[in-house]
């Protein structure tokens, strides 16, 4: 038997920074992290931990049967573009609620790190919708 498909939300306790084109395009304290069955953790920064206007959204769109529609936004700075590198669960399904205003960025795309309490770096989580 299988087991069941589960997404748990925590608060990260640590801060965590997402670096593009060498600039730091969001850093926060109140990170989500996300721990879904058969995917890596994903870290949510609430949007007014990000640099915004580096960000468009794009077109772009994909379903999570478990926490809803995702919507895009491809970035920019300094003549650098990654797109759909960053994703958001505009209305979310009721049970994952608090992902509500928070964006999520592919690892691939941007250098997330996250830092310990001494501020040293750790390993950052591996970003998946």
């Amino acid at each position: 038997m299988q087991a069941p498909h589960t997404v748990r939300i925590k608060a990260n306790l640590h801060r965590v920074l997402a670096t593009f084109a060498g600039h730091v395009i969001a850093d926060t304290n109140h990170a989500l992290t996300v721990v879904e069955t058969g995917l890596d953790p994903v870290q949510y920064f609430p949007r007014e931990d990000v640099v915004m206007d580096v960000l468009s959204k794009t077109k772009h769109h994909t379903a999570c049967p478990f926490k809803g529609k995702a919507s895009y936004f491809t970035l920019t700075k300094d003549n650098q573009t990654a797109e759909n590198a960053v994703w958001t669960y505009e209305a979310p399904l009721p049970s994952v609620l608090a992902l509500k205003e928070y964006l999520a960025f592919y690892p691939d795309k941007v250098e997330l790190q996250q830092l310990g309490q001494g501020e040293e770096p750790v390993e950052p989580h591996a970003v998946h919708p």
